[in-house]
């Protein structure tokens, strides 16, 4: 007899659908899984099997066939322990077949029949209603994270004796309860806030125009000038996740296993070690799961020390940061992971650390100062819309009992800057100042006669790229958002230039 059981797996992101035929025959006992099943999906079979003895249920003393569909996809993890379970159980005349229709079913077992949670419970919770099947059984751990999830009734299991009683109809249990999600009314809702903050007034400027427009950013300053701690704060002052960049975000770590109390409200800040491999930084693996600037969707990924990375490490960052995704290719397969990101990163201006500080000598050589600078390459540093320098504070401004201006004062003028981008973006896929192509960059950015003069001579002295130039002008139309100016006017241009230390030749 053969019994049909379905499941789902991730792929990329989004889950799909996994058809689980369990089929009993003559032959000698036993269990063989087919259908492009990894380590973990062939040792089902143990589990399974002592999942069902150890709950007092019959298995069945025959030859079991697994099959998952569709069998050229490899198929890895543990999530069709259950399902390869109930099938077993229906084929032997436990459960009847038309039960199961139209359920999706996941969960890994554990040897005396609890249900474990699994990954991407979410991706495959949203397929199933996008198929538009009856409902979802998973386990208890899992329900938090699919919460969000509407118009599918979603049912937590503790084990397997539990999910049989269900689908024979002999318990009920009650449909997991949609959750909104909470909305974050302040940066209250963060530990930290940029009132911490004393002195560096021109760095907060600049961080929060490149939190108004999704810029990425460079702060350059000797150590202890306050580089990580102004990092630290930016998700404070950016604006609250839509439902949409909620699940999305919420469904990369779900991938991963990373989920602790369900759907993710707060932005994801992502501070990865400067030893981290190119793999570990994109994404990666003989199965491609995602890497840290996946996991920095919809946030911040900080780069501390960023020269002491790996040079192939930061190149890799080139295709996130100009498109917004990553594609990753294997030899199981290829998938996309999304990457739209801010990038702030930290360096100090020579290896020492205090070249341009009036008050420590720097034993730096020129040969040295360009060396380190040059582990940063041209083109990735093209992709960084603003080089802002971080000096030191003198005693005056640590001393100060005054704090700085709160992070929701900051965050207020943050948000309406962002909502004048979303106005002008709402016939596009764009939201960002950042993400202007060239067409937008034509109708939104026209300058006067006075800012090209500007322009003019800032790409004659400082030898700006074509990519710069373009930088300078999205820095400059959020800048003109933040003052409220439907053009762009020869004051944004100017403050916008100044905001590119690393073109100025006295730093090389």
């Amino acid at each position: 007899m053969v019994a049909l059981v379905h499941s789902g797996a991730v792929l990329g992101i989004d889950g799909y659908p996994v058809e689980v035929e369990v089929n009993l025959s003559q032959g000698l006992p036993g269990m063989s899984i087919v259908g492009l099943p990894d380590a973990a999906v062939k040792e089902s079979s143990d589990r399974v099997s002592a999942a069902i003895r150890n709950t007092q249920l019959s298995l069945p003393v025959r030859r079991i066939t697994v099959n998952l569909a569709p069998a050229d996809i490899r198929k890895e993890g543990s999530a069709f322990d259950l399902p390869i379970a109930l099938g077993i159980l229906a084929a032997s005349g436990m459960i009847d077949n038309e039960k199961l229709k139209d359920w999706v079913i996941l969960g890994e077992l554990s040897l005396d029949g609890r249900v474990k949670p699994v990954r991407g419970g979410l991706s495959i919770t949203a397929m199933a209603r996008e198929k538009g099947m009856k409902g979802v059984l998973l386990p208890a751990q899992n329900a938090a994270e699919v919460s969000v999830i509407d118009d599918i009734p979603i049912y937590a299991i503790e084990n397997l004796p539990q999910a049989l009683d269900f689908l024979c109809g002999e318990l009920e249990l009650q449909p997991v309860k949609p959750e909104t999600q909470k909305e974050i009314s302040s940066p209250s809702e963060y530990e930290l806030d940029f009132t911490d903050v004393k002195g560096q007034h021109h760095v907060k400027r600049a961080l929060e125009i490149a939190s108004s427009g999704g810029h990425n950013i460079l702060l350059i300053g000797p150590p202890g000038s306050g580089k990580s701690m102004l990092a630290k704060r930016i998700p404070t002052i950016l604006p609250s996740m839509t439902q949409d960049e909620s699940i999305t975000t919420t469904k990369i770590h779900s991938i991963l296993g990373q989920l602790k109390n369900g759907l993710l409200n707060l932005r994801p800040f992502r501070s990865p070690h400067h030893t981290i491999s190119d793999a570990g930084l994109i994404g990666g693996g003989r199965v491609p799961m995602p890497g840290e600037v996946s996991m920095a969707h919809n946030g911040v990924l900080f780069l501390d020390e960023l020269p002491e990375f790996k040079r192939n490490v930061l190149e890799v960052l080139r295709q996130p940061l100009e498109e917004g995704e990553v594609s990753i290719s294997r030899a199981a397969g290829s998938v996309t992971y999304p990457a739209n990101l801010m990038l702030v990163a930290a360096m100090n201006p020579c290896p020492c650390g205090y070249r341009f500080d009036p008050k420590r000598e720097c034993g730096c050589t020129p040969p040295n100062i360009k060396r380190y600078v040059g582990k940063i390459s041209g083109p990735l540093l093209d992709r960084i819309d603003l080089h802002i320098e971080v000096p030191a504070l003198d005693y005056k401004d640590l001393s100060s009992e005054s704090g700085g201006e709160p992070s929701a004062a900051i965050a207020q003028r943050v948000e309406q800057a962002r909502g004048v981008q979303l106005h002008r973006f709402q016939n596009s896929e764009n939201n960002f100042n950042s993400n202007m192509n060239a067409k937008q960059l034509k109708a939104f950015c026209d300058l006067d006669e006075a800012s090209k003069k500007i322009m003019a001579m800032a790409i004659d002295k400082l030898g700006l790229s074509a990519r710069a130039h373009d930088r300078i002008l999205k820095v400059a139309r959020t800048i003109a958002d933040l003052a409220s100016s439907e053009h762009v006017e020869s004051e944004h241009i100017a403050e916008a230039i100044q905001y590119r230390s690393l073109d100025r030749e006295s730093w090389f």
